[in-house]
């Protein structure tokens, strides 16, 4: 039988607007809601003032010539004052939101444009060269790209300069007299299935597909995460003095869940970071009283690694969650150390398939492992065990021995899932079970221990198949990581001759370190079963190929590892 959550929430069929914020008109909270953190004083939005921008931009895109409801808005720029309210604004519209990693190139930047079909493209001013260039291999006009940032909100002119040929978007923005009370519209019943985001998957394994977020999912998995902070006994006391710090990019699920909906619902400011910078960020929660920190495992590992983590003052620090990828548990047990043990570290999982988050931690137990939690309130899950015969046919069995040793994949159901994959009914169809049922194949690893909580050993397509024995990567990342001098690593698995596979770690060191490619190897015999041993050797990197939500790029260390094969045989 599947693993079906505890708890049971009541879910409003409306629009995510109405969701948020109630009415057009109503009255709300002159508290900060989002602040810039480089200019706190300055840079600021309430909720009232967020709603009123958000109209503006609603009602000045219903106005500009080229859009229409359904209309795919891109943006294209790193974390500001402006993505939220662009987020808002774009779904007010009747529109759809997607962003992109600012770091694209314009060839990838480009497949976006063109996969998504964007009526606008906006663009921060240090990214503006590739949008343009992005813009022209996608087929997009240059009077559809805009120029982007926060600067409106410090002129209520909304005049500034466009920038090489392309317009300011203060072009795309209504006067304020003329939007307040703008009236989006309202949602019910199947209604509330429009989409309104794009959410590119990570790409890890393959092309990045456009994943389509609806107003019932956005609903759902902001009440779904903001549900088990409720759990704690003094919640109130808790949430009344909450302050969030986000450096993790808004453009992405996670971020937009936590951070836009999440924090705006219990009326948490949020400090926003233009970007991550790892001593910038403990100066702003020294700085800010920050309560909850949000994290990706490369910041996890920085906090117990790196010396300035000790110089800042982090003692306001009441909660902290890691998710997007495995960590290990002797990490999670270092950082509470390092915050003088005033909360439990603890992990969850999601992808942007289930909008951000599916399994999480009751507040009122411990976790002392890498489990991952239980099923959020109206989801279930379950471990399904994969057969593939001679002929490549797929059999399911599902698994319901309790251990690590009885692991399979990790199907889900639940109102935060998916639409589906943006004009991709192939993709679609092959992401859900083929019996009609609506269980999303995950794609990862994982097993229940024997109190139900779950435990994600590896993705599926990255687990390195060694004599007939599987090993996650992600065990052996945990392992090394544990080593003093090793700052960073990934492992992949590196093909024999024979079909076979062997372990290759990829190691960033410590500076001021000299530890050497057989003590690596020595640590890991030392610590591991023979068949998870790095077989393949060690090689040193300048640093780990990451996506912005903290999962390593493989795929990039398996294609140097073709390149050097090719260039060594020749």
């Amino acid at each position: 039988m599947p693993y079906k959550s505890r708890w049971s929430i009541s879910l409003p069929q409306c629009s995510f607007p109405t969701f948020l914020f109630g009415s057009p008109c109503k009255d709300l909270s002159d508290k900060k809601a989002y602040v810039d953190a480089t200019r706190p004083e300055e840079l600021f939005l309430t909720r009232q003032t967020f709603r009123l921008w958000s109209q503006r931009i609603a009602l000045g895109l219903l106005k500009s010539p080229s859009f229409e409801p359904g209309d795919r808005v891109l943006v294209f720029s790193g974390n500001t004052l402006a993505t939220p309210v662009a987020f808002m604004g774009i779904v007010m519209a009747g529109g759809v939101f997607t962003g992109a990693n600012p770091t694209f190139t314009a060839r990838e930047l480009a497949h976006q444009l063109r996969d998504s079909q964007a009526t606008y493209l906006l663009c921060s001013d240090v990214s503006i060269d590739t949008g343009i260039r992005a813009a022209e291999q996608a087929g997009l006009d240059k009077s559809r790209v805009y120029v982007y940032d926060e600067k409106v909100f410090l002129s209520d002119k909304a005049s500034q300069a466009g920038l090489k040929g392309c317009r300011y978007w203060s072009d795309l923005i209504a006067p304020a007299e003329e939007a307040e009370g703008f009236q989006w519209e309202e949602l019910e019943g199947d209604k509330c299935h429009k989409t309104i985001a794009l959410n590119y998957s990570s790409g890890t394994t393959g092309v990045p597909k456009g994943v389509e977020v609806t107003h019932y999912n956005y609903i759902a998995n902001t009440l779904q995460y903001n549900h088990l902070p409720t759990l704690a006994p003094n919640y109130d006391e808790l949430n009344r003095r909450s302050k969030w710090l986000c450096f993790l990019p808004l453009y992405h699920a996670m971020a937009q869940t936590i951070y836009i909906a999440g924090a705006l619902l219990r009326q948490i400011p949020v400090y926003i970071m233009p970007k991550f910078d790892f001593v910038e960020m403990l100066a702003n929660v020294e700085r800010f009283r920050i309560t909850d920190l949000t994290i990706v495992p490369p910041i996890a590992v920085a906090l117990t690694k790196h010396p300035a983590a000790r110089k800042y003052d982090l003692s306001s620090i009441e909660t902290m969650n890691c998710g997007s990828a495995p960590l290990g548990s002797d990490v999670c047990r270092a950082i509470e150390d390092l915050c003088g043990r005033r909360f439990n570290m603890k992990q969850g999982w999601g992808m942007t398939e289930v909008t951000c988050s599916l399994l999480g931690w009751d507040p009122n137990k411990t976790s002392t492992s890498f489990g991952v939690g239980e099923p959020n309130a109206n989801c279930e899950a379950k471990i399904v065990k994969i057969l593939t015969g001679s002929s490549g046919h797929e059999s399911f069995s599902e698994v319901t021995e309790r251990g690590p040793a009885h692991t399979g994949e990790l199907w889900c159901r639940g109102p935060n899932v998916m639409k589906g994959y943006w004009r991709n009914p192939s993709a679609t169809r092959n992401a859900f079970s083929p019996d009609s049922e609506g269980w999303l194949r995950t794609g990862d690893i994982a097993y229940v221990d024997e109190d139900g909580c779950f435990y994600i050993v590896d993705r599926m397509k990255e687990l390195i198949k060694v004599k007939a024995n599987q090993v996650p990567p992600a065990e052996l990342e945990a392992l090394i990581l544990e080593h003093p001098a090793v700052a960073d690593v990934a492992v992949i698995g590196i093909p024999t001759a024979d079909g076979d596979e062997r372990p290759r770690a990829f190691v960033l060191r410590q500076p001021r370190t000299k530890v050497t490619e057989q003590e690596i190897i020595d640590y890991v015999k030392e610590r591991a079963v023979t068949y998870k041993w790095l077989t393949a050797g060690v090689e040193w990197v300048d640093e780990i190929p990451k996506n912005p939500s903290g999962k390593i790029l493989r795929r990039q260390l398996r294609d140097r590892s073709k390149v050097q094969h090719v260039q060594a045989r020749l």
